[in-house]
């Protein structure tokens, strides 16, 4: 089933981050999902977070105001 990742940020070095690990993540283990960034101020604000970057899968919070490791993305997606 493909997973629906989202990584909520304005385009801070941290938010950078987040994405590309998520990237790298899901290329490397070939896992079915897709990838959204979302930058827009009043989307993020739906989610009701206050601190970026923020790791959304399939419409669920998952990690917030910081940038996860790459082993702990891979634990999230099983």
């Amino acid at each position: 089933m493909s997973k629906v990742i989202k990584v909520l940020g304005t385009g801070c070095t941290k938010c950078k981050m987040m994405l590309e690990t998520v990237n790298n993540v899901v290329s490397e283990n070939n896992i079915d999902a897709t990838i959204v960034k979302v930058e827009d101020i009043m989307e993020i604000m739906e989610y009701n977070v206050l601190s970026t970057p923020v790791l959304v899968i399939n419409e669920f919070i998952t990690i917030k105001g910081r940038v996860p490791s790459k082993d702990e993305i891979i634990e999230l997606l099983k």
